[in-house]
């Protein structure tokens, strides 16, 4: 199978569907070691980060298993006809649930976002910059960047020296992990999701009220995006 180019645009899910591709035709047999990351990296001419989120998606599904230390490897046993039908992973969240949440969002972490970019002091950024770096450290792995991840917009939270909003983050707390954990576990770890989360914490830092506000919704409005495609591509499969 050759090498097709991949559109700058949902990076992860093309080198995703071109790995499975090569399963399925053969070109890497069952039982087989794949490639190493730094030779998936030079041949899709990726990121590394592009590279494990499409392994982690193959991982999900149990396409591949990874041995530590050697590598990752072919799944023997696999339903061709099961995954040919699998263009996308499923969203275990609900479109009501996820606009539920994309609303709560756009009403309380705004005005949190805008309260933090004015009252954030020393400890309170450094809390939210060491969320921000496990995030970073945990890019390959959807469940750890997704408690960092978490974490993060916690911090903000409490930056906002609000205490109703801060009593209820903490009360809805693992509704949010969820939402974030199925958008990081379906959508992968994507650059611009890394780049969003940078933009705010810089926007508090520099102080800079509608630069957080303008990096939340850019942010928002991807998610809505995405979410949005696979559920249209959903329902036509369907």
């Amino acid at each position: 199978m050759t090498i097709q180019s991949i559109p700058k645009s949902n990076i992860v899910d093309a080198v995703y569907e071109q790995m499975l591709n090569k399963i399925l035709d053969g070109s890497w047999p069952q039982e087989s070691k794949l490639p190493s990351e730094f030779e998936l990296t030079d041949l899709f001419n990726v990121s590394r980060t592009s590279i494990r989120s499409a392994v982690q998606k193959l991982r999900d599904l149990g396409i591949i298993y990874t041995k530590h230390g050697k590598g990752s490897f072919v799944s023997s046993n696999i339903n061709k006809d099961k995954i040919n039908n699998i263009n996308q992973p499923i969203m275990h969240l609900s479109q009501e649930e996820f606009m539920d949440m994309m609303v709560f969002r756009q009403t309380v972490e705004f005005k949190c976002i805008e309260l933090a970019a004015e009252k954030a002091n020393d400890e309170d950024i450094q809390a939210i910059e060491e969320a921000l770096n496990r995030m970073l450290i945990n890019k390959n792995d959807y469940k750890k960047y997704s408690q960092a991840d978490l974490d993060f917009h916690i911090a903000v939270i409490k930056a906002s020296h609000n205490k109703i909003f801060i009593n209820i983050i903490y009360d809805i707390k693992s509704i949010y992990y969820h939402y974030l954990e199925e958008l990081n576990r379906v959508f992968g770890i994507t650059l611009e999701s890394i780049d969003a989360h940078i933009k705010v914490f810089m926007a508090i830092k520099e102080h800079d009220v509608e630069k957080a506000k303008l990096s939340l919704n850019s942010a928002m409005e991807t998610n809505i995006l995405a979410i949005n495609k696979l559920k249209n591509e959903t329902n036509l499969e369907n």
